[in-house]
């Protein structure tokens, strides 16, 4: 019988890049050829108890062209990227019966779904050096003024007080030297779209998000916005805006499937304060950056606690859950036509501002009283740039179980009348003519 090769292993999760990426940089340091693995789950597109899919179309067709492009920048240093579409421990038991792996980098997750990942991996290599990383922060755990977990303000603005005041910020990782032993693997394809069960679409024309996905995107996005618009100069007073591709910086679904890191972005912001200007617009991107390590450390913090409906502050509020209300929101059927605006362009876009998704949450879940964890799945569902932290934390923020002291309750008409003044959203997404 043949021995198996040798090999170190690099498991891509949410960090689909090959700058600022630790645990490929840390894989290429050891003498062994190396291999890059990426597992698309049939689970993580099943129907779940609400009806809809657990990750719909949007998020899948960016995932995809995501890994996609992995595998071209892997390619390029001459590295192959084993793909494939099973339950995650089939996969590692089928990568184990091809080769001998020595070790096997990858981001360490905490949330329940990701860590029952981590173990079944763990059982398929037995056998192997587990190197987990933390590859997510732009504050990273061995770096924040708290000595553990338990210590993380329960209010954000003293969490970002002591990290501004006492952290230091990692240089970024540069993208690695092409590995010089190549390795051959058997021909393995990126599934397609009908593979996850969807069939293709084209983007929607009046979509504020109409990027592709991948790091090459990613790095197009951020020139763009930084370098060539020179927008960023504006981003805290245009990042409250609605329609179109400029108002925010749109990086948050790169960042949620780690195509570009918030490390990267921080040291290109601080560049562009040195050749450009540095102004409040400009710090209040590194001030959202600190708002998803916060929301972060607060699943570090609290665990499952994050998806329980009493929340974090285990509040016992008189939830309910109707379908035909359920369908109403969803549909953009309510008495409120800025929160239907908003319903009918995540349904057909995948994607809302910020502004947008604290509204709708607070009608769910304030207005409605309705279970704020059936919102939270829905955003899950179809957002392109779903985080699970920053998605659990502000739907638990805007519904009163999270980390907001003051309980805010948002008035939408007047919310309308201040970010929509004339009406054009509302307009925009309420039109017969595009649904």
């Amino acid at each position: 019988m043949q021995e198996k090769q040798k090999i170190n292993l690099v498991w891509f999760r949410n960090d689909l890049r090959v700058r600022d990426q630790i645990s490929l940089t840390s894989a290429l340091q050891k003498d062994l050829p190396v291999l890059g693995v990426y597992v698309f789950q049939p689970k993580h597109y099943e129907i779940t108890k609400y009806g809809f899919k657990k990750t719909e179309k949007f998020r899948a067709k960016f995932l995809l062209q995501s890994v996609e492009n992995l595998k071209d920048n892997l390619h390029q240093l001459n590295l192959p990227l084993w793909v494939t579409h099973q339950e995650i421990g089939k996969a590692f038991e089928e990568i184990y019966q091809t080769f001998k792996v020595e070790h096997i980098f990858y981001q360490t997750e905490w949330t329940s779904e990701e860590k029952e990942e981590e173990i079944r991996v763990e059982k398929a290599l037995s056998e192997t050096k587990f190197n987990p990383q933390y590859n997510q922060f732009l504050f990273y755990p061995e770096d924040i003024p708290f000595t553990n977990f338990n210590e993380i303000p329960e209010v954000f603005t003293h969490f970002r007080k002591n990290c501004e005041k006492k952290s230091k910020l990692r240089s970024e990782i540069p993208i690695p030297q092409p590995q010089k032993q190549s390795l051959e693997i058997p021909i393995n394809e990126i599934p397609q779209l009908e593979d996850l069960g969807f069939q293709d679409f084209e983007t929607h024309s009046q979509s504020a998000f109409p990027f592709q996905g991948g790091e090459d995107q990613a790095w197009q996005r951020l020139n763009n916005y930084f370098w060539e618009t020179k927008k960023l100069q504006f981003y805290k007073k245009t990042r409250n805006g609605l329609l179109g591709t400029d108002y925010s910086s749109k990086f948050s679904a790169w960042l949620a499937n780690g195509s570009i890191s918030a490390v990267s972005i921080y040291h290109q912001i601080k560049s562009f304060e040195k050749e450009i200007k540095k102004n409040q617009d400009t710090y209040w991107l590194i001030f959202e950056l600190i708002w998803r390590d916060y929301f972060k450390y607060v699943s570090l913090k609290h665990g499952n606690t994050i998806f329980q409906l009493g929340g974090i502050l285990n509040r016992d509020y008189n939830w309910n859950f109707h379908p035909k209300a359920f369908q109403d929101w969803t549909e953009g059927k309510t008495p409120e036509p800025f929160v239907n605006a908003n319903m009918k362009e995540i349904a057909a876009t995948g994607f809302m501002s910020n502004r947008g998704r604290q509204n709708v949450n607070s009608y769910w879940a304030k207005e409605w009283k309705q279970d704020w964890r059936v919102g939270a799945a829905y955003f899950e569902a179809l957002l392109i740039d779903y985080d699970v932290h920053s998605n659990w934390g502000n739907w638990m923020y805007n519904s009163g179980v999270g980390n907001d002291p003051r309980d805010r309750k948002f008035n939408i008409k007047t919310q309308a009348e201040r970010y929509d003044k004339n009406g054009k959203y509302q307009q925009t997404w309420l039109q017969e003519s595009l649904f």
